[in-house]
């Protein structure tokens, strides 16, 4: 295993994508959470808040780290991804997962390698991303910010879950289709531009289950869609379908060819 582990460290910080998506995930939520508090505060500070959708900023910062789940949603593909891309005509045309098998036979330690890196990757980048948003977006708001709470530090703690469980579902949807489009589609369309699943969860109950709008109730407090989960309940709802999801592309992987 650690032979294998090092192997997958090293593969992982060569790809192009994930230095792309680790500038993403720290990137994105802090420039969106800096832009969003100017806006917000510079309303407040002259009363035109007409134009503004609420005044509230109880989300304020937490809210920009739903949206920089896209740089974790992006290792999580890139990291299986890369195996299945074919190499250049002038290294064999072959695919590197070829490669990792023939090294690798055990298939379920590689996908535990993998795994491990991708978690410790986007550990990482939460500790770096989450408290840098919220200090900036805090700084930024000035008197207008939300005082630290009691529920602040188990907000941030679930915010980097969140990275780190579609992170996962990335990954595992990826290993399912062998393919990055198809994840890239579902989570970073989904969590960048419109939110189907928020739209759903306004008007059909049952999808207040589905994993990133259960898993957003571990930092959002203010989740415009009726019955919400509490936040412990929507994390564990979030953490089955991602273990459920994982369970199921791992026992495809180990049994069908490469």
């Amino acid at each position: 295993m650690p032979g294998t582990l090092d192997a997958e460290i090293r593969k992982s910080l060569g790809l192009p994508g994930v230095v792309v998506g680790a500038a993403l995930a720290v990137v994105v939520p802090v420039g969106i959470a800096a832009l969003s508090a100017f806006s917000l505060r510079s309303a407040l500070d002259s009363g035109r808040t007409g134009s503004l959708v609420t005044t509230s900023t109880v989300d304020s910062g937490f809210g920009e780290l739903g949206m920089g789940v896209v740089g974790a949603a992006i290792l999580g593909v890139v990291i299986v991804s890369s195996e299945y891309t074919a190499n250049r005509v002038r290294a064999g045309g072959g695919r590197q997962v070829t490669t990792t098998l023939t090294a690798t036979p055990h298939r379920l330690r590689v996908l535990a390698a993998k795994l491990t890196v991708l978690t410790a990757l986007v550990a990482l980048l939460a500790a770096v991303a989450v408290p840098l948003t919220l200090t900036t977006s805090g700084f930024l708001l000035g008197d207008h910010a939300q005082p630290y709470g009691a529920d602040h530090p188990a907000r941030a703690v679930g915010a980097g879950l969140y990275w780190l469980l579609t992170a996962w579902l990335a990954f595992g949807i990826t290993l399912l289709t062998r393919s990055g489009i198809v994840p890239l589609v579902v989570i970073v369309a989904n969590t960048s531009l419109v939110s189907v699943t928020y739209l759903l969860a306004r008007s059909v109950p049952a999808a207040r289950f589905l994993p990133d709008v259960a898993g957003a109730q571990m930092f959002a407090r203010e989740y415009h869609a009726p019955d919400m989960l509490d936040p412990v309940t929507g994390g564990l709802v979030m953490a089955a379908w991602a273990v459920a999801l994982l369970a199921v592309a791992g026992a495809v992987f180990v049994r069908r060819d490469a």
